[in-house]
């Protein structure tokens, strides 16, 4: 496949996006791999304990059980932020767990191809949204228009 400059200049721009978008883990405060129960992973992430069980109940996650505690050690950690990677970047939990592959990934298992499809549907979406909003700001510019036309004497 050849690739002209634009395409290239393409690719460095979305790569750059991405690093500045890119979410970083928040500091622990003890070692990294220390487990963390199901509440303590929640306030790290700023995420429900209702979504983390949902993931646990769609095989996204498997963090280790003693009786009814969930711990969660680095790699669960590092797998959610793939997971919370994959959400914010439009994916469905279904491919997201085609993405994410087995435990031991380090990263979204993206192609190229995969790319161009998420960006395009993206941009579909944006602008459906931006239709939405300007639909929704002539409704509510209506409004003032009614109460101009009410307030004028007759």
């Amino acid at each position: 496949m050849a690739h002209n400059a634009d395409s290239f200049a393409a690719d460095w721009a979305i790569a750059d996006i991405a690093a500045d978008a890119a979410p970083v883990r928040p500091a622990v405060a003890a070692h990294d791999d220390a487990p963390m129960t199901i509440g303590e992973v929640a306030r790290e992430f700023g995420m429900t304990l209702r979504a983390l069980r949902f993931y646990e109940a769609k095989r996204l996650l498997a963090p280790q059980r003693r009786g009814a505690t969930r711990y969660y050690h680095c790699g669960d950690r590092d797998r959610i932020t793939l997971i919370l990677t994959g959400r914010r970047l439009g994916f469905t939990l279904a491919e997201i767990r085609d993405l994410v592959g087995r435990p031991g990934g380090k990263g979204l298992d993206l192609t190229r191809e995969q790319c161009v499809e998420q960006i395009s549907l993206l941009e579909r979406q944006k602008r459906g949204i931006e239709v939405a909003i300007l639909e929704l700001r002539q409704i509510h510019t209506s409004f003032y228009k009614a109460l101009l036309d009410d307030s004028r004497p007759r």
